[in-house]
């Protein structure tokens, strides 16, 4: 494709970052299928914030819509990335795992149910520490309860990346898709230069945040599937066609004996470089397939 036509796709092409959490959910699915479940009128919003001086949001910035998606039953939880960071609380918490366990009881029934969790979060909100951390153990394990039956699917996208907690939730599930733009990382860089110093992570090094945490490194190494262009059309087809994949082979979180090997042989007597990394990881083995 050559630069004139290039260019007016990338201007008129409908950006997935760039919508909200809802818009982004809605885009997934078939038109006309869709329904939005708990949502900003039925008022079920954290009873925490607001005695710390925060404002909460209504739908404590948790997306849940239940649709169709390529046909097929689907799931898809949301978490708005500028309310808290799309940080997880005792409500958001709990309306991700029961949307989770609600899926698993379709599933079950002989309706397979897929799951599409968008991620754009910085972990546990740390206003609701113990309720948060609670909450992402409750959200694991409802994962992992669904993908016996049902590929969960998670989608990295916008600025905020998906860090923390919320990170072990990526590394359960069956697929995950992620943009150029992406993060994806169990510690951010802020929170390592404040635990270990600059020296260990400079958070102001924008090309090292995203060698290291980077869609096209997290995909090239294995640790995520797909790297799809920030648009909302290639995004939703990168979704439908993990679903009707279906379960992969193996998940990435069995593979455990493949990864300790790996990490085993790191040599970490110099900076590893991140290139030279991803050559070393890049395998057929590596992926969630």
């Amino acid at each position: 494709m050559n630069a004139p036509t290039l260019i007016p796709d990338f201007v008129n092409r409908r950006s997935f970052i760039e919508l909200d959490a809802r818009a982004r959910a809605q885009s997934l699915f078939d038109e006309g299928t869709w329904k939005e479940l708990v949502g900003p009128f039925d008022r079920i919003e954290s009873p925490w914030l607001a005695k710390q001086g925060i404002a909460p949001q209504s739908d404590d910035g948790c997306i849940v819509i239940k649709g169709k998606i390529g046909g097929s039953p689907a799931v898809a939880i949301a978490f708005e990335g500028a309310f808290q960071g799309g940080s997880v609380g005792e409500v958001s918490g709990a309306k991700m795992t029961a949307a989770l366990d609600l899926a698993t009881k379709d599933s079950e029934a002989g309706k397979p149910t897929a799951a599409v969790l968008l991620l754009e979060t910085g972990g546990v909100r740390l206003q609701e520490a113990n309720l948060g951390l609670a909450a992402v153990a409750e959200i694991i394990s409802s994962a992992l309860a669904l993908r016996r039956h049902a590929p969960v699917i998670t989608i990295v996208a916008g600025t905020v990346g998906c860090f923390g907690g919320m990170s072990l939730v990526a590394g359960v599930s069956s697929y995950t898709i992620m943009t150029r733009e992406a993060r994806l990382g169990l510690n951010g860089p802020e929170v390592i230069e404040q635990e270990s110093g600059i020296d260990e992570f400079n958070a102001s090094d924008r090309a090292l945040i995203w060698a290291i945490h980077g869609g096209e490194q997290r995909v090239g190494m294995g640790l995520a599937d797909s790297l799809v262009e920030d648009d909302a059309e290639k995004i939703a087809a990168a979704v439908r066609d993990c679903v009707h994949k279906g379960l992969p082979e193996k998940h990435r979180s069995e593979q455990v004996e493949l990864y300790r090997a790996r990490i085993a042989a790191l040599d970490t007597s110099s900076q590893i470089d991140p290139a030279i990394l991803r050559q070393q990881w890049a395998s057929p083995k590596g992926g969630g397939r």
